[in-house]
């Protein structure tokens, strides 16, 4: 092990409620939960369980109110831009069918995209007979600008939305949305940022950014509990939008309200405890040296990243440089069965990885969070070299 890794470890291993007896090295999939965060959403779920009605009925509004103000000061956004939600595909949908495409219109995407994005984007174009474009942007990327060239050499006059990852799924890159929106606003396209993996992992500040609308998961690397995210949308894009579910707030005429944010405030009986408790998440990684935190999983992965490649003698997908990764990476493979590889990881070595099946190779994404070590490392590639022949 390379001697000049050092994790603050010890103290925040036991702030998450993980089985240490897993190398839990998926963090990317679902997120991980500090206890105090969980203690706070626990509290919210008893509060509400007292007296329902006086919860639902008279204080929601207001404590969701703080919530959007607090995560919008943490994003440098407006509340009142900004909707709870409960995950990141579910922002997409929202924005994907409130925009009514028609046969004259197209979708332009990569092929880096998350399954179920992907999926979404495909079922709308097919309902409106608007077509869906797939920009092959490929493997491996060397500058940020072959990402721009190879997403807009998709672009045609019939584009009216481009969807692109801040932080991809499958690939773990991070791509340059910043200037992709600066682009698209410049030729009158709209934008949609896929934000699933950025907040906690990535400092946004989403009025730099500039993209029409943004969704991002909370639950992910800001570890607030499972069903808590948000959807951006720039003011003069709100009234594009509509809710998926029609509710009381789709008529609302609270004085000085927002007409987004009440669409989206209540949509019927649903628990709010996760969204709740996004300011906790928020606080304990304040609390934790954040910043230090991720500059210290940035080096383990690092190492990883190097130790993995190096199995199959393999060109690393992109450069070592912050500005393509931070805490999720992958690393290539030699050929072999994904499904299996991953399955006996688990079962044979107690390791939770993904390995991903993508363009025609095999890749592990590794994710490193705070409670990660440097043993759980040494027990993944202990593994691969076990399973897969280099």
């Amino acid at each position: 092990m390379n001697a000049a890794v050092h994790l603050p470890l010890p103290d925040l291993a036991a702030e998450f409620l993980l089985r240490r007896d897993i190398a839990f090295l998926n963090h990317g999939s679902f997120g991980a939960c500090p206890r105090p965060v969980f203690e706070t959403y626990q509290h919210w779920q008893r509060v509400l369980e007292t007296q329902p009605v006086a919860f639902l009925g008279r204080r929601i509004e207001g404590l969701l109110a703080e919530v959007r103000a607090t995560l919008g000061q943490y994003l440098n956004a407006a509340a009142d831009d900004l909707a709870l939600v409960p995950n990141a595909t579910y922002g997409v949908n929202i924005v994907a069918h409130a925009l009514r495409l028609g046969a004259e219109d197209a979708i332009v995407t990569t092929d880096h995209e998350y399954g179920a994005v992907q999926r979404t984007l495909r079922y709308v174009c097919g309902r409106s007979g608007a077509q869906y474009v797939e920009a092959q942007v490929g493997l491996p990327l060397h500058d940020p600008t072959e990402v721009i060239e190879r997403l807009w050499a998709a672009v045609t006059p019939r584009t009216r939305l481009i969807v692109i990852s801040h932080i991809t799924s499958p690939t773990a890159l991070i791509f340059p949305v910043a200037e992709v929106c600066r682009r698209a606003r410049a030729a009158g396209i709209l934008t949609l940022v896929d934000g699933a993996h950025a907040p906690g992992q990535l400092d946004l500040d989403l009025a730099a950014i500039g993209a029409d609308f943004y969704t991002g998961n909370c639950h992910k690397w800001l570890c607030a509990p499972k069903g808590a995210a948000f959807l951006y949308v720039r003011p003069e894009c709100q009234q594009l939008i509509d809710p998926l579910v029609v509710s009381w707030g789709y008529e609302s005429r609270r004085p000085g309200a927002s007409p987004f944010v009440d669409y989206f405030a209540w949509t019927g009986t649903a628990d709010p405890a996760a969204y709740l408790s996004i300011p906790a998440a928020i606080a304990f990684q304040q609390q934790h040296d954040w910043a230090q935190v991720r500059t210290a999983c940035r080096a383990l992965l690092a190492e990883a990243r190097t130790r993995i490649t190096a199995l199959s003698d393999q060109e690393a997908v992109c450069p070592d440089d912050p500005g393509w990764w931070q805490q999720l990476a992958i690393a290539p493979l030699p050929r072999c069965d994904a499904e299996v590889l991953k399955q006996e990881l688990y079962n044979r070595h107690q390791v939770e990885v993904p390995i991903i099946d993508w363009g025609g190779r095999q890749f592990v994404r590794i994710s490193v969070q705070g409670y990660n070590t440097p043993d759980e490392i040494d027990r993944l590639e202990h593994g691969i070299r076990q399973l897969v022949q280099v």
